[in-house]
C-alpha cells in the first residue's frame, strides 16, 4: 500500500469517526428533546381540545368538536397514547429522571 493510499485511508476512517462524534454530541440528543417537547405541547393541545373524551366536563366541546375531522388522525394516536397508562409513565419519569 503506498502513502497516499494509507493517508487517504486514515482520511476516510477519521471523517466517519468525526461525523459520528457530531451526531452523536451535537444532533441527536437535541433532536430527541425536540421531538418530546412537541409531542408534550401536542398533548396538552389535544387535551385542552378534547377533554370529554377522557370524562373532563368542557363547556367549548361544541366548538372543539368541529376540528375531529381535521386532526382524526393525530386524535386516535394522541388517545392510545393517554390510554397506555405505562408508557406516559415512562416519557415522564424519563424527562424528570426518575
Amino acid at each position: 500500500m503506498t502513502l497516499a493510499e494509507r493517508i487517504e485511508t486514515v482520511r476516510t476512517a477519521l471523517e466517519e469517526w468525526l461525523r459520528g462524534l457530531y451526531h452523536g454530541m451535537i444532533s441527536h440528543p437535541a433532536y430527541e428533546k425536540i421531538e418530546a417537547e412537541a409531542e408534550d405541547r401536542e398533548d396538552a393541545f389535544m387535551l385542552a381540545c378534547f377533554p370529554d373524551a377522557f370524562g373532563v366536563p368542557s363547556p367549548v366541546s361544541y366548538y372543539t368538536s368541529e376540528l375531529l375531522p381535521y386532526l382524526e388522525d393525530e386524535f386516535e394516536a394522541w388517545e392510545r397514547r393517554l390510554w397506555d397508562r405505562s408508557t406516559l409513565v415512562e416519557r415522564k419519569g424519563r424527562q424528570y429522571h426518575f
